[in-house]
């Protein structure tokens, strides 16, 4: 075999690093359908049952590593994945959902009727013009992206695990499948639901979209 064939082979068989986003559980009844953003909400009994069937999912995949963000619903869902996987975790701020400022504890119809513009728009908002007194998508997007860079270069071809928020697992996606933020309202992000993408040399790979064992697999 010659020096650049060995080379090639070699650069064949580099392993991908995959990413599973996983959203928390549902949250109490009274935030539900709102922004919620950052109000540091805790857990409906509903999501913490999610949580639990989320871990006994996760118990029989390989995760070398867990990132997660410090908010309160996050870690009420990742605590069960812990206690079965006697893994730890790295906490990350910049992991926190995104601010949505005057937005903030609004529901949808509340947001369309102040501020004029339809709901299913919300992205759209965020990324031109950005939520009044709140987050941007172009300061979101530079507190979540260090964040991203941070953890794949720590894991190369490594499988890691990041729990956080529906915003920032948009935002992650829009950053690894090179997406304008408003694009990825095409895709659902439910509840305790599981996004995973493969981390290619030559293109990024979604090997699964809004998987919810608590649904899925348990009906």
């Amino acid at each position: 075999m010659t020096k650049q064939k060995k080379l090639w082979h070699h650069h064949a068989k580099r392993p991908a690093t995959r990413l599973l986003l996983i959203r928390h559980g549902e949250v109490e009844a009274r935030y539900q359908n709102k922004f919620g953003g950052v109000i540091d909400m805790n857990l409906s009994p509903n999501g913490k049952k999610q949580a639990k069937v989320l871990a006994d999912y996760l118990r029989a995949k390989t995760i070398d590593a867990i990132y997660a963000s410090p908010m309160k619903r996050v870690q009420q869902t990742l605590a069960p994945t812990l206690k079965l996987s006697g893994h730890t975790q790295t906490i990350l701020s910049g992991l926190k959902e995104i601010d949505f400022g005057h937005w903030t504890g609004l529901g949808w119809q509340e947001v369309e009727s102040q501020f004029k513009f339809r709901s299913h728009e919300w992205l759209h908002q965020i990324h031109r013009h950005g939520v009044p007194n709140g987050e941007s998508g172009k300061v979101f997007r530079a507190r979540v992206e260090p964040c991203l860079k941070q953890i794949i270069a720590a894991h190369p071809g490594e499988n890691v695990a990041i729990f956080c928020h529906g915003g920032v697992i948009r935002m992650i996606l829009a950053i690894l499948l090179k997406l304008p933020l408003p694009k990825t309202n095409q895709f659902d992000v439910e509840y305790a639901s599981i996004t995973q993408v493969a981390l290619h040399e030559h293109m990024n790979e979604v090997e699964l979209l809004n998987f919810t064992p608590w649904r899925d697999l348990v009906g």
